[in-house]
């Protein structure tokens, strides 16, 4: 039996969905997805992550801005997956809004940061999620965003 590529939720698989690499891949699996509706995904944050050693070294805190990078890599997985493309298609979404964004503890090493982004409304090559971030079952950040195509 052949393994379906974009069914594994590895690392492998978001390897071959996003041009993301270390240190700025920020989406460690694929935990849940529904194409063209809605994937979960999750980041594991150890204290060897480059941002903790500078924000803060005393007290280490996720910057929000990666927070919402992460989520808008999850949607990204999301698009990438429900469209049956690859990094090698030379196809790449950018993001180009981000509404409503909201945060509501720090995210800090050792906590497994869930992701999930479902799709509000999709138009040729926009697509619009909303997406939140959760810690133990509680959000800690959420944001709507827009991504939009941009072909080479």
């Amino acid at each position: 039996m052949t393994e379906n590529k974009f069914e594994r939720g590895d690392i492998a698989e978001i390897l071959d969905l996003l041009p993301h690499r270390y240190p700025f891949l920020l989406v460690d699996r694929i935990l849940d997805y529904v194409p063209n509706e809605s994937v979960r995904a999750v980041k594991n944050l150890t204290y060897n992550e480059a941002f903790f050693q500078g924000h803060f070294p005393s007290k280490p805190v996720m910057p929000g801005v990666l927070i919402i990078e992460a989520l808008a890599q999850t949607a990204g997985l999301l698009t990438f997956k429900s469209l049956g493309i690859t990094v090698d298609d030379n196809v790449l979404f950018y993001l180009a809004n981000v509404d409503k964004a909201k945060f509501k503890r720090p995210v800090v090493p050792g906590d497994q940061l869930v992701l999930e982004a479902r799709v509000l409304k999709k138009r040729s090559s926009m697509w619009r999620y909303e997406c939140q971030a959760l810690v133990d079952g509680e959000v800690v950040a959420s944001a709507e965003m827009l991504c939009v195509e941009k072909k080479d």
